[in-house]
């Protein structure tokens, strides 16, 4: 085991998977997917925080564990409105999150709870108290949107001018296809979307991104040095050089997530969920939905050198 250390050394050096072959039944795959995620956004809905939907926001610090069940049950007894307890950062912190009272102003509403509950749990703390309007809400909506859209926009320019339009075409159709596979498993689970979800698409497309570029430009080297061979022999042959690096990656990326998705608490569960399920959906659209997207258009292999004929390569 010590002449096998470190375990990098296990991977094997060369691999020979026909990833082509496998593209019709991921198209598929794909397909279901996206059609399933966009109805569960449109059927189910995001479960919006109090950022997108407006709201109050308040944090305490009890003397001991916050009863979590004893504070929900109090603000249900004071009618609040989609009342959300939870508990945050340290073991004696929690999170207040509750629609506004459209018949109360917002003020009379927080000093009327702040009473009710300094009565009824004695010695507790209110360390922070954020109202977010429906109209900033909007806003953040908005700007949430007007952001990925750019972010897309660059990364289709940079793409284009870095390689070729299909090129292009064939990473922004997979950045589609990971950001509403990542909504679609947000609103299947209900999990919390907000800022920070909007954070962890910007960061998903990043990740994503990087992939794609690398296996661009490694298919890229290869047209150049193999310009007779048949394109989905050449995505093959680059994939699969690639293939080392991908797992290091996406694995180095998971270990340094895995802590925060379960150790983290529940405030940053949604922002790490989504990145988790992003680093795997971001490799798999690398490889199954931007490559096929060039292998369905083809590419330019004018003005490229002559060839150096591998061996083994078909005639």
């Amino acid at each position: 085991m010590t002449n096998a250390w470190p375990l990098i050394r296990l991977l094997p050096k060369e691999t020979h998977f026909r990833f082509v072959n496998f593209a019709p039944i991921a198209a598929v795959f794909s397909a279901i997917a996206v059609i399933a995620s966009l109805i569960s956004v449109g059927v189910i809905g995001l479960n919006l925080g109090t950022d997108f939907k407006g709201g109050t926001l308040i944090e305490v610090v009890t003397p001991g564990a916050p009863p979590l069940g004893a504070l929900r049950t109090e603000l249900a007894r004071m009618q609040v409105k989609d009342a959300q307890v939870q508990g945050f950062g340290t073991s004696n912190a929690a999170l207040l999150r509750f629609e506004p009272n459209p018949a109360m102003d917002p003020a009379v509403a927080i000093t009327q709870i702040r009473n009710d509950l300094t009565a009824k749990f004695p010695g507790i703390q209110f360390t922070r108290v954020e109202v977010v309007g429906a109209k900033f809400s909007g806003e953040l909506v908005n700007k949430g949107v007007l952001a990925l859209s750019i972010a897309i926009l660059l990364m289709l320019l940079y793409i284009w001018f870095r390689f070729q339009l299909q090129f292009g075409l064939g990473a922004v159709i997979a950045l589609f296809h990971d950001i509403i596979l990542t909504m679609g498993v947000l609103s299947f689970f209900h999990i919390e979307f907000s800022m920070p979800s909007i954070a962890a698409l910007l960061t998903i497309i990043g990740y994503s991104m990087n992939e794609k570029v690398i296996s661009f430009d490694r298919l890229q080297e290869n047209l150049r040095k193999y310009k007779r061979m048949p394109l989905r022999d050449v995505i093959n042959l680059s994939e699969n050089e690639r293939l080392s690096r991908t797992l290091i990656t996406g694995s180095t990326a998971l270990l340094a997530l895995s802590g925060m998705l379960f150790l983290g608490g529940p405030t940053v569960f949604p922002f790490v969920f989504a990145m988790v399920f992003g680093i795997f959906v971001g490799t798999y659209s690398s490889i199954y939905v931007a490559l096929p997207v060039i292998l369905l258009w083809g590419v330019n292999r004018s003005g490229e050198a002559e060839p150096i004929k591998p061996q083994g390569a078909r005639p």
